[in-house]
């Protein structure tokens, strides 16, 4: 049998599982590299438990952690390893120098031969499906030098495939040694790392078949390990829909925008702060719950509990349809959420519970989850919204524009390219009053009216009056009337 043609197995997790195409090809190789705390041992409990609830045996061999250690740990993650044979490898007590000295396996302290005397009785002795071996780098200590390191570790590798076991070890670079020279030793190769954005996984190498390339977001949590979250491609998702024109439930909006949105479409409010963007962006969302989608809006700037009595200060009702479960609404943390996750949220919302309408409440928000700004907001933006496009979600975003007048612009984000209409409220100063007004800037499936209108928000909800027609200069911030 071909590797291609090789049955998989679950790694345990089922984002990683999406990432391989179907999870680890049965019967092969597969290394976890990382620095120290990135998640490696967790995988490996996954990847272990994933085989025991099938029935598959699974044996463990520790070589930095007591038995005692590992189980205590494991049960801290949510994990019961009761099922897994553990091999106890580590060094004990007696293994330390009399003189005091806390060095443990010396170079000629501990021949190979009986290290590999160990794991094969324990492989003869259990039969296993699986093997996870952590660390394979600790081996280096265990063996007299580097040449009888390499061949004991590709002898154990090479054995282990006879024997028709899928396995699992993990690697560790330090500053004295590379793990870069046992990357052939594997059929795959994982990457964990910790980085500005989070914590992360990437698969550098899978032999015999595809997978899904970058980097991928990962979570570890108490009581559940690690959760991963595949980078989303757009193209992968797609389902068909009816293009029709939907009322924002203002008429002098759906005057604005040529009748209303577009089922699919991406709307993006902006604007400085204060303005009533989020305002706007909610009573769109309530138009959309109102006649029988569900709508959810993602709040990154804003408290739920801020959110919701805001909206229903002014007779938007969005508790009741809250109530309805029309209406779902998010509190986003961006500091603690990676646009993978993040993303992932959506999606489940969209696939699983039937969104239909989606509010992205502040992009300067999602920012902060990025960390690179100039290079990230418009990529990730750009998936996500690709996404809802393909599986025919209305969206609209907020964006704040950071100067209250002056020199017009749509986005101080430079995200105004992804939206089909773009809607921008401004302050203006009339006659040494503050006033806002609302236009519409660009549709791209129809035609909108170009005129200006005031625009106010008030207890019974958004109010668009009449076209500001007496003034020039508006766009300014600072007009003056047509007269003067």
């Amino acid at each position: 049998m071909s590797l291609r043609e090789g049955p998989r197995i679950s790694s345990g997790l089922a984002g990683l599982d999406a990432i391989l195409q179907g999870g680890f090809i049965d019967e092969r190789t597969y290394t976890i590299r990382g620095d120290s705390g990135t998640g490696k041992t967790i995988l490996g409990y996954h990847f272990l438990t994933a085989g025991t609830d099938t029935g598959e045996t699974a044996l463990y061999f520790a070589f930095e952690e007591t038995a005692k250690d590992i189980t205590a740990n494991a049960a801290g993650l949510g994990f019961d390893l009761e099922d897994v044979i553990i091999e106890d490898m580590s060094p004990s007590a007696t293994q330390f120098m009399d003189d005091g000295n806390y060095t443990v396996f010396g170079p000629g302290e501990v021949e190979a031969t009986d290290i590999v005397s160990r794991i094969s009785d324990a492989i003869e002795s259990h039969e296993p499906d699986r093997v996870f071996i952590d660390p394979l780098t600790l081996l280096r200590h265990l063996t007299p030098d580097e040449y009888q390191f390499k061949r004991t570790a590709a002898s154990l590798m090479s054995y282990l495939k006879e024997r028709g076991v899928t396995t699992l070890f993990t690697t560790q670079s330090t500053a004295e040694q590379s793990d870069e020279d046992l990357q052939y030793l594997a059929d795959g190769s994982i990457t964990m790392r910790r980085t500005e954005r989070g914590r992360e996984l990437e698969v550098e190498k899978f032999r015999g078949s595809g997978f899904h390339s970058g980097s991928h977001g990962i979570r570890i949590d108490a009581g559940r390990g690690i959760t991963v979250f595949p980078s989303l491609v757009p193209g992968d998702h797609e389902q068909s829909f009816h293009y029709e024109t939907l009322s924002t439930d203002i008429d002098p909006l759906d005057g604005l925008l040529g009748g209303g949105i577009e089922r699919g479409s991406i709307t993006l409010i902006s604007g400085p702060s204060g303005v009533g963007k989020s305002t706007t962006g909610t009573a769109l969302a309530r138009a959309s719950a109102s006649r029988g989608e569900k709508a959810a809006a993602y709040l990154f700037e804003e408290s739920d509990h801020s959110f919701s009595h805001r909206s229903d200060a002014i007779g938007l009702g969005v508790s009741e349809l809250r109530d309805e479960g029309a209406f779902e609404v998010h509190e986003v943390e961006p500091l603690s959420v990676s646009a993978d996750e993040f993303a992932h949220r959506v999606r489940e919302g969209v696939e699983e519970r039937g969104v239909e309408f989606v509010l992205l409440d502040g992009t300067a928000g999602y920012r902060l989850a990025l960390q690179n700004p100039e290079g990230e907001l418009r990529r990730e933006l750009h998936k996500l919204c690709r996404y809802l496009r393909n599986m025919g979600v209305t969206v609209v975003l907020t964006d704040e524009i950071a100067s209250v007048t002056g020199t017009f612009q749509a986005s101080d984000s430079q995200v105004s390219y992804l939206a089909d209409n773009v809607v921008f409220i401004r302050y203006i100063e009339v006659g040494g009053e503050i006033r806002k007004a609302i236009g519409v800037l660009k549709k791209r499936f129809g035609d909108f009216e170009s005129t200006l209108r005031a625009f106010a928000i008030e207890r019974d909800g958004v109010h668009i009056g009449e076209a500001l027609s007496d003034l020039r200069g508006v766009l300014t911030g600072t007009p003056s009337r047509k007269t003067e």
